[in-house]
């Protein structure tokens, strides 16, 4: 183990490697549900501004919603420490368990979801023309793992901050090559078409540039040592909460009609996305249990197996579908519900760790 993944690891599991959520994020539910009044009232009452702002595009790139994602990506992004990836060898069947769970379980049982639920069962009360674009922002939400909160997950399980470190790495990695084709693939069987030169687009603005500047930036101020880092890390963790809220803001002014006059979307839309958390979650605990893995390894694959990297779903549906899809409200319900249904999975992985222990191969 080198030195400077040992620091990285301790500092992503928090100083005491047990610290508590922040204010931001234990209350981020409550703060979305705020963004979405405040979002509907001012797109209601003051329509003009938001709509200006909506045609500020490139190519189909929304300036303002691109610079706000940016702002919420890069912090996150400095963090990971691609140093950590010779640590996969250490838990090579946990690592086996969370990518099998991520890449080739999450992104087809969503689709699967997104069609019972949304294209069957919920299709007579939601509006006919949208039916594809929340089946689009479903996938979109399922076909990131999380890259920051499984840090936030894992310490609160006592989880190994080396192994989680290691996953977010190698995620991130496959992240780059895997997020366009998966998802168009699975758009493509759901007979929903999606611009490939759009798609690509996003994954190069939303993972690989934020990348690229975030590693930079990470060097450089590891350059000035780990207490510099740290300190700035400490600066700058308010920055993605922010920008994902006034994104959510803006979201919302737009999607505030379809809300009014459909307020039960948001409800239907949480249903599958529910199951697909739970779903994700118990079967990435079941099989590290399985195959022996350690408690303190199960927690965090498990929990990156059911939570998604929602700000670059958000991200990618509004560069896909626009501000006012069901594909954008899709990605922002996964936003509403993802703490309190991962705290949740919390608990039942922190109450079970008798009965996982007693049954590990």
């Amino acid at each position: 183990m080198s030195a400077q993944c040992e620091v990285t690891a301790k500092a992503a599991a928090g100083k005491d490697g047990k610290s508590a959520m922040s204010l931001f994020e234990r209350w981020l539910t409550l703060w979305v549900f705020l963004c979405i009044v405040a979002g509907i009232a001012l797109g209601q009452f003051f329509p003009a501004p938001f709509q200006a702002l909506g045609r500020m595009e490139v190519a189909r790139v929304n300036l303002p919603v691109g610079l706000l994602i940016w702002v919420m990506i890069i912090p996150m992004l400095v963090k990971v420490d691609f140093g950590a990836l010779h640590q996969v060898k250490a838990h090579v069947r946990g690592i086996g368990v969370t990518l099998f769970v991520n890449w080739l379980v999450k992104p087809f049982s969503m689709a699967f979801l997104g069609w019972l639920f949304i294209r069957q069962l919920f299709a007579p009360y939601l509006p006919a023309e949208q039916i594809d674009s929340y089946i689009a922002g479903l996938i979109l939400l399922a076909a990131a793992p999380c890259t920051a909160m499984v840090f936030v997950w894992s310490r609160l399980t006592n989880g190994d901050p080396l192994f989680t470190l290691s996953q977010v790495a190698l995620n991130d990695t496959i992240m780059i090559f895997a997020f366009a084709p998966i998802v168009g693939f699975l758009l493509g069987i759901s007979a929903i078409t999606v611009p490939w030169d759009t798609l690509v687009t996003s994954v190069v603005l939303y993972i690989v540039i934020p990348l690229a500047l975030a590693q930079l930036w990470r060097k450089s101020l590891l350059k000035k040592g780990q207490a510099h880092f740290d300190a700035m890390m400490e600066k700058i963790g308010p920055w993605s909460i922010t920008a994902l809220l006034a994104t959510l803001v803006l979201l919302f002014a737009f999607q505030g009609e379809a809300i009014l006059s459909q307020p039960l979307i948001i409800a239907l839309l949480a249903v599958p996305i529910l199951i697909q958390v739970f779903f994700n979650s118990a079967l990435a605990y079941w099989l590290n249990r399985k195959v022996g893995e350690q408690h303190s390894v199960a927690c965090p694959s498990a929990l990156i197996g059911a939570s998604n990297f929602f700000e670059l779903a958000v991200a990618a549906a509004i560069s896909l579908f626009g501000f006012e899809s069901g594909a954008a409200l899709a990605t922002v319900v996964g936003v509403l519900i993802e703490v309190p249904a991962m705290l949740l999975v919390v608990r039942v992985v922190n109450a079970s760790k008798g009965w996982y222990e007693a049954g590990r191969a």
